[in-house]
């Protein structure tokens, strides 16, 4: 049973739904329309089928096939991209066609059955008046339709001569002449007019034995005339539109031999209509099996088949489905794609992502790993912040996973459908940074695009920003971005205007601000609208006992990344790993496992100490003993004695434990948050980094 999806709800889903209903080997499963109201929306709610205003919603559905009934282009390419793998998507021409030639050839059907069974139309055709007489001009057959034509009811003409119903009918004349009279207008007594068809009866050794006669009241030819008419418009209108569809098209009957193709198969594959029209479905084949056959042979579809067609082997993908019409099979239909324009569909998609990928967070909190208590409050605290719109400050040393930090805030922030915009303050020189982060009026500078440019906090508005190194910032650009965070609104370079904008701004430095606040090149206002949400990432040394789960999630991202099977690391090199000190934090042990894994061979699945540069830890240096001291200081109350005593203490026991404040939260008998408080009360905080 294969799933279908309608996207349309107009006319042509109308169609293809009824058509779809009647099959037993395709199952709708829903019709989308933007319009509550559409004519197939309501035909679809009548037999219990989901309806809604999106497709989207129905991509995580089992799909087979999509059928794009709204004949507008966009649609079908978003379809193309959204679909599940292996969904066939039809295009709405594609449809529309397929449905009116369905009507027409059920229509061809019932003439056919008409003209195959003339015996039950002679005595049960409803709008055809009929009268039979035999060899002697008695009448044998009234149907009801002559009755209603003549006014004679048959129980009271049958048996008798036809003369004395109808008194000048020439019916009697053909059982002389024994010839057809065809077409001719005659005259009821009832002042009718109609056109009737004589016909001899003849046995099988062409001996007369009756006659009998077939007319039509007049109105009925002239609405027979009106449908042949409308017959033709609608052969006309299929023939415009399959001549004009930008899709190839190839039909086969259902012996295998071409009927129809369009002229884009003949620019697709150099063929013409003498090539492919009365031959075998093999004709157009360059490489490969003809999936018409194959079709014909399954009675099932088969989509994606990549073949080479026609003198020039041109590579294409072909879509075919079998044409069954009442359980019959009549044929199969092929939509032909050439590949070159799926490559350049393809390249233009790419080149999107790439577009999207500068615009979006990539990680998450799940992609964040270490179980270390200090790191684990960094994330915590770091949870907290995401639910706020509040400006958050990431500190810690460079390679220690700020800007991971940094997307996995945003992507669990309220933002996280918006933009993320990431900017390296110190990588810009002043003007162009400038000009980047807060946009440029028309003639702002030589140069300046006609029009102006945004920037990047407009870019991002709604959504988030990164800036990476913000203590870079001269005092100029400081001033402009205390303006955004206090005022929510900037400046274009060269602009008078206010522009607001609504940006959640995250802030990452590895340098000390509150030295730089003490000799000038920070501003105080700035520093304290940044650190709103202080986050330290303490750095590996201080951490090493994540570096085993760090290296297993590192490996299987450089195999991605290299192309190669590393399954992990002996125990004797993750022992030379956590002895070292790593200055350059986790960005520094990627380096190190991205360039073993490049020298070993192939063969190797586990990385040795061998593998490994030389990697000298630094000594661990004698913890120095804390003396408990106590300073009087002249004019000073108690309680600012004991609150510098405090901090003299946790200084002291800080640089004992080489900075490692779990440690030294353990040696004081206090809880990590409670030691992380008193950091940053006595300014310890950003000391306790360097």
């Amino acid at each position: 049973m294969q799933n279908v999806l309608i996207v349309g709800g107009g006319k042509g889903g109308l169609a293809i739904l009824k058509i779809l209903l009647e099959t037993e080997f395709m199952k709708v499963i829903g019709v989308v329309d933007v319009r509550a109201n559409a004519p197939a929306v309501l035909h679809a709610q009548e037999n219990g089928i989901s309806t809604g205003m999106k497709w989207e919603h129905y991509m995580t559905k089992q799909l087979d096939v999509i059928v794009e009934t709204t004949g507008k282009q966009g649609v079908f390419q978003q379809l193309q991209r959204s679909k599940p793998a292996d969904a066939l998507v039809v295009p709405g021409l594609v449809a529309e066609i397929m449905a009116n030639l369905m009507e027409e050839k059920e229509e061809l059907i019932q003439r056919l059955k008409q003209e195959s069974y003339k015996y039950d139309l002679i005595f049960n055709a409803a709008h055809d008046a009929m009268v039979v007489i035999d060899r002697n001009g008695y009448i044998t057959l009234f149907n009801q339709s002559a009755e209603r034509l003549t006014n004679f009811s048959h129980r009271d003409v049958i048996g008798k001569h036809l003369h004395e119903v109808i008194p000048n009918s020439k019916l009697v004349d053909v059982l002389h002449t024994k010839t057809i009279d065809q077409n001719s207008e005659f005259v009821l007594d009832s002042g009718r007019k109609v056109i009737t068809t004589r016909i001899p009866i003849l046995d099988e050794n062409r001996e007369l034995f009756g006659a009998f006669s077939i007319f039509k009241d007049i109105t009925d030819v002239v609405g027979l005339a009106e449908e042949v008419t409308n017959l033709k418009e609608v052969q006309t209108m299929l023939q415009a539109i399959i001549q004009s569809s930008e899709e190839a098209i190839s039909v086969v009957d259902e012996e295998g031999r071409g009927i129809l193709i369009n002229p884009a198969y003949t620019r697709i594959t150099g063929l013409k209509k003498t090539d492919i029209i009365g031959q075998p479905a093999t004709a157009d084949i360059s490489e490969g099996d003809s999936m018409h056959m194959k079709v014909l042979q399954t009675r099932r579809p088969v989509r994606g088949v990549r073949m080479r067609l026609g003198p020039s082997k041109r590579d294409v993908v072909v879509n075919v489905a079998p044409v069954i019409v009442d359980g019959k099979l009549k044929g199969s239909v092929g939509v032909i794609h050439d590949m070159s324009e799926i490559q350049e569909l393809t390249n233009e998609l790419k080149r999107a992502r790439q577009i999207i990928r500068t615009l979006e967070a990539k990680y998450s909190f799940a992609d964040i790993i270490g179980q270390s208590e200090e790191f684990q409050l960094a994330i915590e605290q770091a949870r907290l912040a995401a639910k706020t719109p509040a400006t958050v400050l990431l500190r810690g040393e460079s390679g220690t996973g700020k800007e991971l930090f940094a997307h996995a805030i945003h992507n669990a922030s309220s933002r996280k459908f918006n933009k993320f915009v990431r900017i390296n303050c110190a990588a810009l020189s002043e003007s162009l940074l400038e000009s980047e982060l807060f946009g440029y009026e028309e003639g702002a500078f030589s140069g300046a695009k006609r029009g102006g440019k945004r920037g990047v906090f407009e870019e991002a508005n709604n959504g988030s920003i990164f800036l990476d190194e913000i203590g870079e910032l001269s005092a100029h650009m400081q001033a402009k971005l205390l303006r955004v965070l206090q005022e929510k609104e900037l400046i274009r370079v060269g602009g008078t205007t206010p522009i607001p904008v609504n940006v959640r701004v995250i802030a990452a430095t590895n340098v000390n601000l509150e030295k730089g606040m003490a000799d000038g090149s920070i501003r105080q206002d700035l520093y304290y609208r940044l650190n709103k949400i202080p986050i330290h990432i303490p750095p590996l040394r201080k951490r090493k006992e994540d570096i085993g789960a760090l290296v297993t999630h590192l490996i299987t991202k450089i195999n991605q990344d290299y192309g190669r099977h590393v399954e992990g690391v002996t125990e004797r090199a993750l022992q030379s790993l956590r002895s070292y000190d790593w200055p350059g934090n986790v960005r520094e042990l990627e380096n190190i496992l991205g360039r073993a894994i490049i020298y070993m061979h192939y063969t190797e699945t586990m990385i040795d100490s061998v593998h490994l540069p030389s990697l000298e830890g630094k000594g661990k240096k004698e913890k120095k003993q804390v003396k408990e001291e106590v300073v009087v200081f002249e004019g000073k109350t108690l309680a600012h004695m004991m609150e510098n005593y405090e901090a003299e203490l946790i200084q002291k026991v800080l640089l004992a434990n080489e900075y490692n404040r779990t440690k030294t939260a353990k040696q004081l008998n206090i809880s990590l948050r409670s030691l992380y408080y008193k950091l940053e009360k006595y300014n310890l905080a950003n000391n306790s980094m360097q």
